[in-house]
C-alpha cells in the first residue's frame, strides 16, 4: 500500500517560511497572491495488506513524529 501524507500548519500558527515564499514571488514580479502557507508532503510504502491497519500505523506516526500536532494537522490518502 502506498501513503500519501499531507502536513501543514494549524490555521494561527504564525508561517515564516510561507512568508519568506511570499516576498521571493512579490520580487519575481508574481502579483495577486494573499497568503502562502508551507507544509509537508511524504510519501510511504507500507508493506500491508489489511487497511485498517495501514491507517493505524500511519496515524501512530503522524502522532509520534511526522507531524508536531501541537502546532500541525494532517491528513493521508491510502493507495491499495
Amino acid at each position: 500500500m502506498k501513503a500519501r501524507i499531507k502536513i501543514t500548519l494549524k490555521n494561527g500558527v504564525l508561517d515564516p517560511q510561507g512568508k519568506a515564499i511570499g516576498h521571493a514571488l512579490e520580487s519575481l514580479g508574481f502579483s495577486g497572491i494573499d497568503d502562502v502557507r508551507q507544509g509537508k508532503y511524504i510519501e510511504l510504502k507500507l508493506n500491508e495488506t489489511d487497511e485498517s491497519k495501514a491507517r493505524a500505523a500511519i496515524e501512530r506516526m503522524c502522532e509520534e513524529l511526522l507531524a508536531n500536532t501541537v502546532i500541525e494537522n494532517y491528513t493521508y490518502e491510502i493507495e491499495a
